[in-house]
């Protein structure tokens, strides 16, 4: 079985029960997205390839821990040897760091209005980056919305401000204003990512409640003119009600503009909770129509220095996971 293949199986479960040794500093707790507030999750890796799992004691996968990082994953027959990497800023090798962790809106997928999240400090969020910036190549900003989107973006534009002394590479993931992508842009901001986050309009307005898909696409377009083909990125999320074709259409026309989607399986929470994961074949036959897509356009996602496309935990990632 191809990693692809297995890597499908383990989205379409999503968690898994550790055993063996404590994985003390080796958990990672996320405070954004359909995550927020969860029991944590690791990431295991094996080939030089990585997928992230939600630790969950009653899960069908198993990953033993046999010490220092050293583990092997089981499933379905399957016996995966690798290692347990360590996530000190959310993801390896990178400082994924969520700034706002509280939002005023209310999408049904996520866990972050349910949760009285706080504001990092510009000098905390520095502090973090200077306590580990021996294990990072990479920062990736996110965050939700505090107050209202203006208000956030400049709070988010001094924070980039802030971490230019470090000179690395630097994402960047928020909700838009019309004058985002011109702003980050003009800071030296390396890459960016605004969410579509359903294939279609129609789903987005039932998902997103008070937010503007029109408003997002806008921007993504300008990133794309303004960063360069292959800089700009949007999470659609699988698993929400769409169907292979829209999701395809979807998956074309961003990609047509110079856009990479990212697809990301469902995690069930928020309002979604009872919801089902997408199944391993049809991550599996997406996966083959994204990565069939992203060569027609000449989109590399290997060439992605932040965020989700260089982390390559919770998606199948063309270019990474398979050859593209």
């Amino acid at each position: 079985m191809q990693w692809a293949e297995i890597k499908a199986l383990l989205l379409s479960a999503g968690n898994a029960r550790l055993t063996g040794e404590p994985v003390t500093g080796i958990l990672s707790r996320s405070t954004a997205g359909p995550g927020a507030g969860g029991p944590g999750s690791v990431f295991f890796s094996t080939g030089g390839r990585r997928v992230r799992l939600t630790v969950d004691e009653s899960a069908p996968v198993t990953i033993e821990h046999k010490g220092s990082g050293v583990a092997v994953l089981s499933t379905d027959g399957i016996t995966l040897p690798g290692k347990l990497e360590p996530a000190p800023l959310h993801c390896p090798g990178q400082a994924y760091i969520t700034v706002s962790g509280g939002c005023i809106y209310h999408c049904k997928y996520c866990e972050v209005p349910l949760h009285e999240g706080k504001r990092k400090t510009v000098q905390e969020i520095e502090g973090m980056i200077r306590d580990n910036i021996d294990c990072i190549n990479a920062i990736s900003l996110t965050s939700g919305v505090l107050s209202d989107p203006e208000e956030e973006e400049e709070y988010v534009i001094s924070v980039v401000k802030a971490l230019k002394k470090f000179d690395i590479p630097v994402g960047v993931s928020i909700y838009p204003t019309g004058r985002t992508a011109a702003r980050l842009h003009e800071l030296g901001v390396s890459e960016v990512k605004f969410n579509l986050e359903a294939a279609t309009g129609r789903i987005f307005s039932v998902m997103c409640p008070g937010t503007d898909r029109e408003l997002i696409m806008d921007e993504l377009v300008q990133s794309a003119a303004l960063f360069g083909k292959g800089k700009v990125f949007s999470n659609i999320i699988i698993g929400l009600g769409e169907t292979d074709e829209e999701l395809e259409c979807c998956v074309r026309e961003l990609a047509s503009k110079g856009i990479i989607p990212v697809l990301r399986p469902l995690s069930p929470s928020g309002e979604l909770k009872g919801r089902k994961r997408p199944s391993a074949s049809r991550l599996i036959r997406i996966f083959r129509m994204h990565s069939r897509v992203l060569l027609e356009e000449g989109l590399d996602p290997a060439g992605a220095l932040t965020m989700c496309s260089a982390c390559t935990g919770c998606d199948l990632v063309p270019g990474r996971d398979d050859a593209i």
